[in-house]
């Protein structure tokens, strides 16, 4: 499964760093509020777990993953918030000792799944390589509300790039679930990745821009930062638009962050 072993072994890395910053904090720490209203540390890794047991389950047991997406339709603004609000509950040991064990599975079991499969989600169904990458947006974005939460400053790596990837190809879906007609024109989008080179999506002839630091570009379109405070920019109107909209993640249009 070559294709989705790079994929996977950025995820370990992403969530092994995640699993340090937490790892040695005293257990009240856990009860502390991060970024995302009404969530605390706890919150942040139980999401993480939670969501990780669900994309296990659509690997190795299709049949328990449709009758769980039927169940989320009946409270899909609700139903993942009460899965980590319920998983949240438990010690940090225990939570801690959870997610590793998951997450770990998780990684094991992408690495098996046949070339051309396409995995079961709450979206378009994706291949093994996809889902790690969402999984390694996912655990980024919310390992970067721990940061903060514990005055962390992680440094930009490399792994940035598959994120940047997801915000720029959700670009149409951000239109969609904001109830907008997705552009018609190309965007070409340019960032400034952390070891100084440019990556690049889109044709360089596209009249809508946006450039700007990779990083930031993460923090927008994983709603972890206001565009205000960020060093992104669109140029024509649709690509500021999108601005105001962008989100990498399926689901209702987030909230974003006023700081």
């Amino acid at each position: 499964m070559a294709g989705a072993e790079p994929m996977v072994a950025d995820l370990r890395d992403e969530s092994d760093e995640l699993d340090a910053l937490v790892a040695d904090l005293p257990a009240e720490r856990w009860a502390e509020p991060t970024p995302s209203p009404g969530w605390t540390i706890a919150h942040q890794i139980a999401h993480l777990l939670w969501t990780d047991r669900v994309a296990l389950m659509a690997v190795t047991d299709e049949p328990a993953f449709a009758a769980l997406l039927e169940e989320a339709g009946k409270d899909p603004g609700g139903f993942v918030d009460a899965g980590a609000e319920e998983l949240a509950a438990a010690s940090a040991n225990e939570l801690l000792a959870d997610w590793r064990n998951t997450r770990n599975r998780l990684h094991d079991e992408l690495l098996t799944v046949a070339e051309g499969r396409k995995l079961p989600w709450f979206g378009p169904p994706m291949s093994a390589a996809s889902m790690a990458t969402a999984r390694l947006m996912e655990t980024w974005a919310h390992g970067l509300d721990v940061a903060d939460t514990l005055g962390v400053d992680r440094p930009a790596t490399g792994r940035l790039r598959s994120i940047a990837h997801i915000g720029v190809r959700t670009r149409d879906f951000a239109f969609a679930v904001n109830g907008l007609a997705p552009p018609a024109d190309p965007f070409l989008v340019q960032l400034r990745a952390p070891d100084g080179s440019t990556w690049s999506w889109g044709p360089e002839d596209a009249t809508q821009r946006v450039t700007g630091s990779a990083l930031d570009f993460c923090m927008l379109v994983t709603q972890r930062r206001p565009l205000s405070k960020l060093d992104v920019t669109a140029t024509g109107e649709d690509a500021e638009r999108w601005l105001g909209i962008a989100q990498a993640f399926a689901g209702p249009p987030g909230a974003g962050r006023s700081a």
